[in-house]
């Protein structure tokens, strides 16, 4: 299971390494089963991901969420064994999942220690596509099929910008792993043509309200006092402020999860695929709105410079910035919002504290609609599904 963001990098690591798992598992009863993290109802906002899918054939109906399965049951029965790729920290409400825990791939740094017999690997590589890529070519040969490969290379070539070391992504075992999955299978697409397509699929939110942009790709700081939203935003930020009923629109979204504001950090690329970041700081909390672009403009020795330059806004309770700093990601910028809510307890408490390289998890996600969800699939209901998937058989509708 990939993490609560569910980005294209999570579910194809999910899909890849269950697949291999289950093709070179001495377990014979043991299902492998890969789960999206998020509800079905949301899959249609991860644009990159349903274009990739589609490309290689992988019907949505054939995919498992995380409001279709049962992991506190399936754990309670004795049948959970879980593998977390892309993250490696289950949100409060998933306490019993995290006991049946026993391996974790991320490219980011450890928060925490694990249990002494959870398997773990946690490297700085650009993407966790690249772990299981790696993982893949150190087991037996002829596991490795086109489809997977595919999801594997288009993964790797966008998490790491096409491999531009202008865009601070990538690494050398990245453009390794490029590399194996082309030598093995020549006939893959060019990696100029499946990263621009994939861009292009990742930036076309065309058709998304603004509640949905908002919503694609979004995590959550808290403290005591108050919750931030935090969305990446695939426009540049002044289409983005001049959208029709923008404020309406703002207002409601944060009125209807308790947000008491929000910070937008909008991204575009240039024909050189050179990233430009902007960054607006909404709320009608004045207070909140000063400390916070506060916060961003002002960083603590230990966090990156942003580099922020203001820009008109035409709204009084949104403050817009340009950011210099194109290389400052979200993964930079949410340990200075944190600081600038009050310090790491502020995301979450002392387990979410902040180690250098400051690099949160996505598990800083508070308040998932996940938590509140009713799965509706039993343990029995999961593996007969994943069943008639192995074998070839359209899978039964959810009950």
């Amino acid at each position: 299971m990939g993490n609560e963001a569910c980005d294209l990098d999570s579910t194809v690591s999910a899909l890849a390494l269950a697949y291999f798992l289950a093709k070179t598992s001495p377990a014979p009863k043991a299902a492998f089963i890969p789960v999206l993290n998020i509800p079905r109802a949301d899959f249609a906002l991860r644009t990159e991901t349903t274009f990739l899918l589609q490309e290689q054939g992988i019907p949505a109906t054939s995919l498992i969420f995380r409001d279709e399965i049962d992991l506190g049951g399936l754990h309670h029965a004795g049948l959970l064994s879980l593998t977390l790729v892309d993250h490696h920290i289950l949100p409060g409400a998933d306490t019993a999942p995290e006991e049946a825990v026993v391996e974790v791939l991320d490219h980011r740094p450890l928060e925490r220690d694990r249990a002494p017999g959870c398997q773990v690997t946690a490297e700085l590589v650009g993407s966790c596509a690249t772990l299981v890529t790696e993982r893949i070519a150190q087991g037996p040969p002829g596991v490795l099929d086109r489809t997977t490969a595919a999801l594997l290379h288009g993964t790797i070539l966008l998490d790491c910008v096409n491999l531009s070391p202008a865009a601070g992504k990538v690494t050398p075992r990245d453009v390794a792993c490029v590399s194996l999955l082309e030598a093995r299978f020549p006939e893959l697409l060019a990696r100029n043509a499946i990263f621009e397509a994939l861009q292009a699929a990742k930036f076309d939110v065309s058709g998304l309200t603004t509640e949905q942009m908002l919503r694609k790709d979004l995590k959550v700081l808290s403290s005591d006092e108050l919750v931030l939203a935090v969305s990446a935003i695939y426009v540049d930020l002044e289409t983005f402020l001049c959208r029709p009923d923008f404020l309406q629109d703002l207002d409601a979204f944060c009125q209807a999860r308790g947000y008491t504001g929000l910070v937008a950090m909008t991204i575009s690329f240039n024909e050189r695929n050179e990233p430009s970041r902007q960054l607006a700081v909404y709320s009608r909390c004045e207070t909140l709105r000063s400390t916070v672009s506060g916060g961003t403009r002002h960083p603590t020795a230990t966090t990156p410079s942003l580099h922020l330059q203001p820009l008109p806004s035409p709204w009084s309770c949104v403050g817009a910035y340009a950011q210099g700093n194109t290389l400052a990601s979200r993964k930079k910028v949410l340990p200075i919002l944190r600081a600038a809510l009050g310090g790491p307890g502020a995301a979450g408490g002392p387990e979410e504290e902040v180690i250098p390289p400051p690099t949160p998890m996505n598990s800083l996600v508070e308040e998932c609609p996940l938590a509140q969800a009713v799965p509706p699939l039993c343990p029995q209901d999961v593996l007969e599904r994943v069943s008639r998937i192995a074998a070839g058989q359209p899978p039964s509708s959810p009950k």
